[in-house]
């Protein structure tokens, strides 16, 4: 039997909350007044005092922009605290505008902090009207960015399966969310004949630019499941062909396809690059699908080679991303493999839609806010 689950989008459009700004400066003065500014515009407006701080909190919650000055140590106006902000923010996967606040006569550094990510500055005293009109602004191109995301999550959101083949040896079930509305996971659920195939896989990139390329990556599937070929080797080595063709080196796509056979209980797979899949055994036994293959799309001369395991009663395959265990907590510590094995092994779910289900809220409860990458999850139980 099957049983196949999709992962709504949860952004939620910008109109429908109030525009939340981050602020950080080292003066209680300078935060107490653009705090009364942006709250008398209808802004939601969190402050902090140093830029440890503004990471910590950027990590842990949501916010629309940040406004953040350059300097926070006393008698000191070379930025560099700023601008060392600015690549810790980058680090974090911040996708927040940043516009930054510098001194009078400091454009040089204002420049040199656009150069490395800001999306714009105001000068030190400041002029409440170009404050904000510096704000409306990111607020105005933030709305349109979202109204463009969501229509792109709906989208994309249709290209997972909606309707899978009922077979009479395994449940099987996948769930996929993106940490931006959209993203570069993938997985499906491929007539072959005979054969079902399963496809994880998770392309380089963030956001649209991933999107693009995941839908690309599902077509070269879904063309050569249509095909009839039904070997994993055969039909990877023509779909890294086409998609290498279309993409370059300078994208790729780690990612693992099984053929499975529901008269034999026998799944033909390849692993190309992707985190090693969990298989639990119905005695307590666990194995890991390693790798079978490089990566797909990031060489010309690529090579597959592909194994074979046996699914029965009881036991149960989990395909995921590496979202899944590189979430990381407030604290920046991951998820990880052990988490995600003890949820396995300690689960009471009693269908693979459950435990899918169980797996994803697991790993959104331990990262909150701060999950920065798509999390896609299959799971397949020999019953």
């Amino acid at each position: 039997m099957t049983a196949t689950l999709e992962f709504p989008v949860t952004a939620v459009s910008a109109a429908a909350r109030p525009y939340r700004v981050l602020i950080c400066d080292d003066q209680p003065d300078v935060l107490h007044a653009l705090q009364l500014l942006l709250k008398g515009q209808g802004y939601e407006a969190v402050t902090v005092d140093s830029p440890r701080a503004l990471l910590r909190e950027a990590r842990s919650d949501e916010f629309d922009l940040i406004l953040a000055d350059l300097n926070y140590t006393r008698d000191t106006t070379s930025g560099q605290e700023g601008l060392d902000l600015l690549a810790g923010l980058e680090s974090q996967g911040n996708t927040a505008p940043v516009i930054v606040m510098t001194a009078w006569g400091s454009i040089d550094l204002a420049v040199e902090a656009m150069r490395r990510g800001a999306c714009d500055f105001v000068q030190k005293p400041w002029d409440n009207e170009r404050v904000l009109a510096a704000i409306r602004k990111q607020a105005d191109s933030e709305r349109r960015r979202q109204s463009e995301l969501e229509i792109a999550a709906t989208v994309q959101q249709k290209l997972f399966p909606r309707e899978a083949r009922r077979l009479r040896t395994i449940d099987y079930a996948g769930q996929c969310v993106a940490a931006r509305g959209v993203g570069g996971d993938y997985y499906d659920f491929l007539d072959l004949g005979e054969d079902l195939g399963f496809v994880l896989a998770d392309v380089s990139g963030k956001g649209i630019p991933a999107a693009l390329l995941m839908a690309n990556l599902q077509a070269c599937f879904r063309t050569q499941a249509a095909s009839g070929v039904r070997r994993p080797a055969e039909l990877l080595e023509a779909v890294h062909k086409h998609f290498y063709s279309s993409t370059g080196s300078d994208r790729f796509a780690t990612l693992f396809f099984g053929s499975y056979d529901d008269r034999t209980r026998r799944m033909r797979y390849s692993n190309c690059g992707h985190c090693a899949p969990l298989l639990l055994r119905a005695n307590g036994e666990m194995t890991k699908l390693e790798p079978t293959a490089p990566m797909l799309g990031a060489f010309e001369e690529w090579d597959c080679a592909e194994d074979e395991v046996r699914l029965d009663p009881g036991d149960t395959l989990l395909l995921y991303s590496d979202g899944v265990t590189e979430a990381t907590n407030s604290a920046g510590d991951e998820f990880g493999e052990d988490r995600l094995v003890r949820v396995l092994r300690e689960t009471g779910a009693s269908t693979t839609a459950d435990l899918v289900r169980e797996i994803v809220n697991a790993v959104s409860e331990f990262s909150g806010a701060s999950r920065m990458d798509d999390v896609t999850v299959v799971a397949i139980r020999g019953v």
